[in-house]
């Protein structure tokens, strides 16, 4: 089951799982967006692709999806915890509302549908979630605060159940990407590109096959690409104070 399945990284784990011939569930808001993908997927790999159109946010739909997960006899082998939302910009220009929903989803979506996947892969001894994080997850993040926030959750809390599943059989691993060409930032994607140096990105399709890799070898943790490796670590090891005025400098988003 993929959630945010209908944009960007979400369509490009839907079309490498169904590649390696796993039937999926597409789980997103976009019902036509999801509607065409499944009939892509059916018709190029001969999996079964069912989509659902779903606010992963609503406990309700949460758990009807789920439900119609078993009401056609099947399982969730693999969890991918993809849709999230960032907002950019100074804390206090953002209405409440974008605040909080961005730990709506990032965060207490990705916690339910965790959990409620959790128990039937224990019980069956196998099963993988993949949940997406993002590199912003490493440091705080002036004009993203609460994103960033949102993500050093995703990541902490996807590491410690690694260490809790260690004799079930399941795995969880957590994605960590860098700058990604997605529709994540809307209408300001080309002049972020244009404004950072290009090998900063990374494709959807090459972030979520290193995701997707690092899910089958059991990985904790993947940030793909040398350079984020290296930012990540560095981050680690710089005083905040510093990674924050270099972020407030160098980094365009929000600006």
């Amino acid at each position: 089951m993929i959630t945010g399945a209908s944009a960007g990284i979400g369509v490009e784990f839907a079309r490498q799982l169904a590649e390696r011939g796993y039937n999926v569930t597409l789980a997103a808001r976009r019902i036509e967006r999801l509607t065409e993908l499944a009939a892509e997927l059916e018709r190029d790999h001969n999996v079964r692709a069912i989509p659902v159109a779903c606010d992963v946010t609503d406990p309700q739909q949460r758990r009807e999806l789920l439900e119609s997960i078993d009401a056609r006899g099947d399982v969730i082998d693999i969890l991918v915890n993809n849709a999230g939302i960032g907002t950019d910009g100074p804390f206090w220009e953002r209405s409440t509302d974008e605040q909080l929903a961005q730990i709506d989803i990032n965060v207490l979506a990705l916690t339910a549908l965790t959990h409620m996947a959790l128990p039937g892969m224990i019980e069956r001894g196998h099963g993988a979630v993949l949940n997406v994080a993002s590199t912003a997850a490493f440091q705080p993040m002036p004009r993203q605060a609460v994103y960033a926030a949102t993500k050093a959750y995703v990541t902490s809390f996807s590491q410690a159940l690694s260490t809790e599943l260690s004799d079930t059989g399941v795995s969880i691993t957590v994605l960590c990407p860098g700058p990604t060409r997605t529709e994540f930032f809307g209408d300001r994607q080309a002049a972020l590109e244009d404004s950072t140096p290009g090998f900063t990105w990374q494709s959807a399709e090459d972030c979520a096959r290193a995701g997707l890799d690092g899910m089958f070898k059991r990985k904790r943790i993947v940030v793909p690409k040398a350079l984020n490796k290296v930012g990540a670590l560095s981050a680690k090891h710089t005083p905040t104070g510093v990674t924050l005025q270099m972020l407030d400098r160098f980094w365009p988003v929000g600006k």
